[in-house]
């Protein structure tokens, strides 16, 4: 089974699929955040700083490298994410702004001939990533809003920009792809419960052993802001 896990930002996805993947046996596959990915693509930028069109270089570089991922696990995967996210976030700042935390407290926020372009760019690429969606994954889990946004400061994203995405995620799937979603919420040991029961997945340890292990998984990501980070030539 082709399992995506859908969710905004601070739903708790990566804990989620990587609990999962523990619990379940099921390989767990991802893209590296735009945060992991700015020092190389847009060297010395934070995602604040990124103009119209590198996010759309961003968006671009996530969808291939999820897609490889995804396409060396024929037999099946949990995916954090899904190609879907990076559309949905790409959109989503037609109506907040590029950087969305300048525009906190605005009823709308101008188009400018920038915005225009970027949104029949962005408009252009969801129509392959939407196919994609609709050709690659079985099943979509959404995670409601539950927990609280991550104040980390790393990212411009608020709870407008999370709410709207939330919002258009579901919509899509719903109502335009039609897609098998099951909105699964709870604490991580009841979505795990739910996730498996409903969809008839196997269990290979015990749920709490499944969240040790996926917290030690978490313990290592590598959360330091853009511009700390080092490019590693290849």
């Amino acid at each position: 089974m082709k399992l995506a896990i859908s969710g905004t930002y601070s739903s708790g996805k990566t804990l989620t699929t990587m609990a999962l993947a523990h619990l379940t046996g099921v390989p767990r596959t991802h893209a590296k955040t735009m945060r992991e990915i700015l020092p190389e693509a847009v060297p010395g930028k934070t995602l604040e700083e990124c103009d119209a069109a590198e996010l759309v270089q961003l968006v671009m570089r996530r969808f291939v490298q999820r897609s490889v991922h995804e396409s060396h696990l024929p037999g099946g995967f949990i995916s954090d994410g899904s190609s879907l996210h990076e559309w949905t976030y790409a959109t989503v700042r037609v109506t907040v702004g590029i950087n969305p935390n300048e525009s906190i407290g605005l009823d709308h926020v101008e188009k400018t001939d920038e915005i225009r372009f970027y949104e029949r760019v962005v408009s252009q690429l969801g129509v392959a990533l939407k196919q994609y969606a609709k050709e690659t994954y079985d099943a979509f889990v959404h995670l409601p809003i539950e927990f609280p946004l991550d104040p980390n400061g790393h990212r411009p994203v608020n709870e407008r920009f999370r709410t709207l995405s939330d919002e258009l995620l579901l919509a899509v799937l719903q109502d335009e792809l039609k897609i098998p979603v099951e909105i699964i919420g709870g604490t991580i040991p009841e979505r795990l419960d739910g996730i498996t029961k409903h969809f008839d997945l196997p269990r290979v340890m015990p749920i709490d052993e499944a969240i040790e292990a996926a917290q030690k998984d978490y313990a290592e990501l590598d959360v330091r802001i853009e511009t700390d980070r080092t490019v590693v030539s290849g």
